[in-house]
């Protein structure tokens, strides 16, 4: 068979490959938003600025100093993991407890003052930066033609999703995680530090937006637009997933990258809203989301 529902299967297994990668990329930032909210109840708007920011990091450090990509991906997400301790240590800390529109309307304010710091450094035009020469090139699998970057950026996406995933769910971090935001004051009784745990969940959720931005480097131009044009259909994942749901933002992550790839093969013209449709949807039947708990 050389064709899958009226179209050339390279052609049918090149867009799946891409859906796969834009998943990816959803994946993991919707990943760092359920974090953040499941666990700090704050709807972070700056999540896309982070993401901007981290592969903004990656970029500099190879233009300024020749630090490689490898570096930069431990690098970078180190470096915007420090600057959202900072974020949280200074503005968020006061907002706990408080109606989360307060956290929304102060992280929107962060990713604009972000945006426009990087705007006026390097301007609205984008930045290339080189895939890294181990991954260069594709593999012929036969069937298709496979990117080996792009095969790379869904591998660790995938990895770095279900370690997370792992490390809050199944761990004994994660189960002080979950009930220092509970009731934080019986946890403190047992002696757990739960401010220090807070600042470094918001940390590592930045950080986990900053890989994103290095992976997605070598794929898009380099612009301080790049977060913006982005964390409006993060948020429609999330929302899909189920708010704080960590599980449903990697899987709807993932499945409405693919979607979305195939919207473009079958009806080009839905492909920027069919993300939005699908929500709706799925707020009708089903308001907490798919993996959400009801209340």
């Amino acid at each position: 068979m050389t064709e899958i529902f009226g179209i050339p299967i390279q052609a049918f297994l090149g867009q799946l490959m891409l859906g796969l990668v834009n998943g990816a990329f959803y994946a993991m930032l919707s990943l760092g938003l359920a974090v953040i909210f499941g666990l700090l109840d704050i709807v972070n708007f700056a999540h896309g600025a982070l993401y901007m920011v981290g592969a903004f990091a990656a970029w500099i450090m190879l233009d300024k100093w020749g630090i490689n990509y490898w570096v930069a991906l431990i690098v970078a997400p180190l470096v915007v993991g420090a600057l959202g301790v900072v974020i949280e240590r200074l503005f968020l800390k006061r907002l706990y407890g408080l109606d989360p529109l307060y956290g929304l309307l102060l992280t929107f304010g962060l990713s604009l003052i972000l945006e426009g710091i990087f705007r006026d450094q390097y301007g609205v035009s984008g930045q290339s930066y080189p895939v890294p020469d181990a991954l260069a090139g594709a593999t012929n699998l036969g069937f298709m033609v496979l990117p080996n970057y792009r095969a790379w950026v869904v591998l660790a996406s995938l990895v770095v999703c279900l370690g997370t995933w792992f490390l809050i769910e199944r761990t004994r971090l994660g189960a002080y995680l979950r009930a220092g935001t509970e009731n934080a004051k019986l946890v403190q009784a047992f002696g757990v530090n739960v401010p220090l745990m807070v600042m470094l969940t918001y940390g590592a959720g930045a950080a986990l937006a900053a890989m994103a931005g290095v992976l997605a480097a070598p794929v898009i131009q380099v612009t301080p637009l790049m977060g913006s044009n982005l964390i409006i259909v993060v948020f429609a994942v999330v929302v899909i997933g189920g708010m704080g749901s960590i599980l449903g933002s990697v899987v709807t992550g993932l499945g409405l990258g693919v979607i979305e790839g195939f919207t473009r093969v079958f009806y080009p013209e839905a492909s920027n809203v069919v993300v939005f449709v699908i929500m709706a949807i799925v707020l009708m039947l089903r308001p907490a989301g798919l993996f959400g708990k009801e209340a």
